[in-house]
This record gives C-alpha cells, sequence and structure tokens, in this order.
C-alpha cells in the first residue's frame, strides 16, 4: 500500500476518533448553554470533518464516509457504556463488535 493511502487510513481513524468526542461534547454541551463541551464539539467537529475530507481525497467516498460513522458510532456508543450513560448489554455488545467487524472488512477490500 502506498504512503499517501496508509496516510489517509490514519487520518480517517482519528477523524473517527474525533467524531466520538464531538458527539459526546453535544451531549453534554446542553444545548450549547455550556462553553466548555460547546468549544469542544466546534473544535472536534471541525477537525474531524477536514480529515474525513483529507481522506476523501484517496479514498472512495463510500469508504470512508462508513469508516468515519463506524469508528465513531462504536466510540461514542463504548464510551456511554463505559461512563454508565447507557446500559452496556450483551446484545449491545455484540453488535459493536459486529460493526467494527465491518469497519475492518472496508479496510481489508478497500
Amino acid at each position: 500500500m502506498e504512503v499517501r493511502a496508509v496516510m489517509a487510513w490514519i487520518v480517517l481513524v482519528a477523524s473517527g476518533v474525533l467524531e466520538a468526542v464531538w458527539a459526546t461534547a453535544l451531549s453534554r454541551s446542553q444545548n450549547f448553554r455550556r462553553p466548555l463541551p460547546s468549544a469542544v464539539f466546534v473544535v472536534g467537529f471541525v477537525l474531524s470533518t477536514a480529515g474525513l475530507a483529507f481522506a476523501m481525497r484517496t479514498l472512495p467516498t463510500g469508504t470512508a464516509y462508513a469508516v468515519w460513522v463506524g469508528v465513531g458510532a462504536v466510540l461514542t456508543a463504548g464510551w456511554a457504556m463505559v461512563t454508565g450513560r447507557e446500559t452496556a448489554t450483551r446484545a449491545r455488545v455484540l453488535l459493536l463488535l459486529g460493526l467494527v467487524g465491518c469497519v475492518a472488512g472496508l479496510k481489508v477490500v478497500g
């Protein structure tokens, strides 16, 4: 795999992590009434979206978007379960692991 593609994948996964950051910050901002979570949301959103745009210059749009959303969704839900904001059930954990498998599969075939 060429260096450009490797960099695109690294940036894409980092952008997915930032998606989880901004989604969590958004929920904690209380409708943008709390300044710190609101600022974290704005910075995380801008950086996450910019990273997705960067990755899409090299990777196929559908693959990049699916990986970005998948990484963000798994980390957001996982963090909510770890912090006790959502209930961790066997079914939820298995479904999230299924998403991880799908994201990894997109990397393998992409």
